[in-house]
């Protein structure tokens, strides 16, 4: 029987009968590669035990109110920020891929977390990249429980579905995707092709035996996950694990979560002994100077269910080039531009004969726009020398009118903000309590002149 092969492009997941340079959907170049959809002998066609659609018939489909639903009970990871990002736990039957840079702990994370949780159930680490001794020496060099975790080397999916199979474990973790293939697939491993049937034939297999299943994946040079687009798809969450060269801490963020909140954020330190959980996360990000030069200001955000209180600084300097530089980390540098027009419309403040750089402190990326306010006050500080009171936080987002439009969860960032020791606060109107909170000096503005006018006076 002929093989049958399409294209598919590695950015969106578009298909194509036939091989083009540039996808119809997103537009990219050079980004088509082939996939075997079937073939090969009547054997290798034949719908594999736990991954195939033999069986179904009329009989097989409910209607929506028939299906009983139940609470499954969740498996705690032990460790309080990994849960946190995935929702409250590992629920059972769910495919989970965790991405990363090369040494940014993916391996030392998961490790720490089957020889924990082996005490409980039964777990099983697949290794496709390490031998059993170097993950062995890692863990002793961790100082591991390793008497109940089962081990496995392999590459090949059936060996793997196979075994796990006998075994029954209630947990599995594979390290990596991008080294895991199919025999029936003729292409080389890591390739489109392979990591997404791989993928598919895992998938089905966890959420047919009811088994938490973790893949390791790695990421581009770009910071995305390697591999077909429709990867994410296929899996029920997909977790970050960032880290900065500079840095001993780590970030552990969801971009997508079918059982609990996206975005949601866990932090660690990376230390001798492995990963340790920071449980007071705005506490590392405000280790600020004796004493607060101007342009430094302190920002409260919202990451997955908590606040999270940041230090955010500015630089003005006169620009000795014809265009003045506009540099942003850990923010948009788009939404930067925007903001000094802003400042310039509304505030009176021209700064087009200044280079502006912005830094988020610790290495977050923060993503929401609550933090516009804080922004700007922190340009106008430095672009007067000015600094601001060392007690003051500031949240809000600004609009292209000039107005300090309310942030969700107003009232709770503010709340944190009087546990770290804050006592004033420049808040948007929409976002004044109504009642007094204890030790907390509140100024609420609707306007961005109110602001500027507010750090004047304070």
């Amino acid at each position: 029987m002929k093989i049958k092969t399409a294209f598919v492009c590695n950015d969106c997941g578009a298909d194509y009968g036939k091989w083009q340079g540039q996808c119809g959907e997103c537009n990219a170049w050079n980004t088509l590669s082939e996939v075997r959809l079937g073939g090969g002998s009547s054997a290798s066609r034949q719908p594999a035990k736990f991954g195939g659609y033999a069986g179904g018939s009329a009989s097989d489909v409910k209607k929506l109110h028939e299906i009983a639903v139940e609470d499954l009970p969740r498996i705690n990871s032990g460790m309080e920020e990994l849960d946190r990002v995935l929702g409250g736990g590992l629920v059972p039957g769910s495919a989970i891929l965790i991405g990363g840079h090369p040494g940014a702990g993916k391996s030392t994370l998961l490790l720490q977390v089957l020889c924990h949780l082996a005490k409980q159930v039964s777990c099983l680490y697949v290794t496709g990249e390490e031998s059993l001794q170097q993950v062995a020496m890692r863990a002793k060099r961790l100082k591991l429980p390793t008497d109940q975790l089962q081990m496995l080397s392999e590459t090949s999916v059936e060996t793997i579905c196979s075994t796990a199979e006998k075994l029954k474990p209630k947990v599995l973790v594979m390290d990596s995707i991008q080294v895991m293939h199919l025999a029936d697939i003729s292409s080389a491993p890591g390739s489109v092709s392979q990591v997404r049937e791989s993928a598919a034939l895992l998938t089905r297999f966890a959420k047919q035996t009811n088994t938490v299943l973790i893949m390791a994946g790695h990421v581009t040079k770009d910071g995305a996950l390697a591999g077909p687009k429709v990867l994410e798809h296929i899996i029920d969450c997909s977790v970050m694990l960032e880290s900065t060269d500079d840095s001993r801490y780590r970030t552990l963020r969801s971009q997508k979560n079918r059982f609990g909140a996206v975005n949601e954020l866990g932090v660690f330190a990376m230390t001798e002994e492995g990963l340790r959980e920071v449980k007071n996360p705005s506490a590392i990000f405000l280790s600020r100077a004796d004493e607060i030069g101007a342009g430094s200001v302190v920002m409260v955000v919202w990451e997955g269910t908590r606040p999270l209180l940041v230090e955010i600084q500015a630089l003005v300097d006169e620009s000795h080039v014809n265009n003045p530089r506009r540099v942003a980390v850990g923010l948009d540098q788009n939404r930067l531009a925007m903001l000094l027009a802003v400042l310039h419309r509304h505030g009176g403040l021209m700064m087009g004969d200044q280079d502006v750089f912005v830094n988020v402190v610790g290495g977050v990326k923060v993503q929401e726009t609550s933090a516009d306010l804080a922004l700007l006050l922190a340009v106008v500080s430095s672009f007067r020398n000015k600094p601001l009171p060392r007690d003051m936080v500031i949240l809000g987002e600004v609009g292209l009118s000039g107005e300090i439009r309310p942030v969700p969860f107003g009232q709770e960032r503010i709340k944190e903000a009087v546990k770290h020791g804050f006592k004033k606060a420049i808040v948007p109107a929409g976002n004044a309590p109504r009642e007094k909170i204890p030790g907390m000096e509140v100024i609420a503005v609707k306007k961005l002149q109110e602001a500027l006018t507010a750090i004047e006076s304070g």
